[in-house]
């Protein structure tokens, strides 16, 4: 069949964290708090999406407390993402340079708290509570990373992919490749495992080339799959950044060839993980105890993206016509500009 998405390759078992009816009323709370989502429309497609199941299924063994901190992280990069991605902001990097500068300052310690009768935009806001409740108790070296890796997904965002948009240009597939793992935000996720999981792993371990090779290979299992359930997504809204539209640009394919020649790439990149969790677990039998967590997480990440991508009312193909006017969705508090 033309429209039929590939079967994707993924030999992990599928769970769901026991805490998912909690945290979906704890993201309720919470984005009424922070000012993150406002109007009806905007509430109705949040409800729609359930990043609540989204969050169980992707960190299945977190406690109560720790789910509630890492959903709250989703549903914050969900929503910036979407200013970026779906409406006009994502094509003009001046426009948000300003609110971008206030994240960092957020991050490197310079913004600490909202000044009284203060106006920020409600990512802003949202984002101090994210990293005082995710920060303090953290290892030096893991939120120097965590702030690395997040800076760089706003930069990249920001200048590499709404400069793409305004001046026309299409990425090759390599260049794509690299930056998706970081437009994609789905190294800040991986981080987020060593706060679940209750480890820290030492820089040695990051250093080591298997534990790079499962972390890369992973990532991009979680960022492609994403391109395949979000492509007929962002057709919709002329999005360039996909990996199955780079490959029918560059390669001349049809669309169902793309939609395979990228299932096949999955497949082989979750091999290239096993092979690298393998390697990685024998080199280092006496870290087995932090190694063994770790890397159960990247596994329930790739299960739990896909599982929830299939299910969730975000990407699907018969209701792409929800993409055709964003600003119907798009809230201007979240980052303080109007999207037109």
């Amino acid at each position: 069949m033309e429209n039929e998405l590939p079967d994707i390759y993924c030999p992990f078992t599928q769970r769901t964290n026991p805490h998912v009816a909690h945290v979906r009323d704890h993201l309720d709370a919470w984005i009424r708090k922070t000012g993150l989502v406002h109007r009806d429309s905007a509430r109705e497609r949040f409800e729609q999406a359930d990043f609540g199941a989204f969050v169980g299924m992707v960190y299945p063994t977190a406690d109560s407390e720790n789910l509630d901190l890492v959903a709250d992280w989703f549903v914050w990069l969900f929503l910036v993402d979407d200013q970026l991605d779906d409406g006009h902001l994502g094509r003009d990097p001046e426009r948000v340079r300003d609110v971008v500068a206030l994240m960092q300052a957020v991050v490197d310690g310079t913004r600490t708290g909202v000044l009284e009768d203060e106006k920020l935009p409600a990512a802003v806001v949202a984002l101090i509570d994210l990293w005082q409740r995710t920060t303090p108790t953290a290892a030096v070296h893991w939120r120097r990373r965590f702030a690395w890796h997040l800076i760089t997904y706003l930069t990249t965002t920001t200048t590499w992919e709404a400069g793409n948009r305004a001046a026309g240009v299409v990425p090759t597939e390599a260049t794509y490749i690299e930056k998706r793992r970081h437009t994609g935000a789905i190294h800040v996720c991986m981080d987020l495992i060593e706060i679940v999981a209750g480890i820290e792993a030492p820089q040695s371990i990051h250093n080591d080339p298997r534990f790079i090779t499962a972390l890369e290979a992973s990532c991009n299992v979680v960022c492609w799959a994403n391109d395949v359930y979000s492509y007929e997504k962002e057709q919709v809204l002329g999005e360039i950044h996909n990996l199955v539209h780079l490959v029918r640009h560059h390669r001349g394919y049809g669309k169902q060839q793309a939609l395979e020649h990228v299932c096949a790439e999955l497949a082989t990149e979750t091999e290239r993980f096993l092979t690298a969790e393998a390697e990685l677990l024998a080199a280092y039998p006496q870290l087995t105890w932090m190694l063994e967590p770790y890397l159960d997480g990247m596994r329930s990440w790739m299960r739990g993206n896909l599982d929830w991508s299939r299910q969730t009312p975000r990407y699907n193909p018969a209701d792409v016509s929800q993409y055709e006017e964003p600003e119907q969705y798009l809230e201007a508090t979240v980052l303080g500009l109007a999207q037109d």
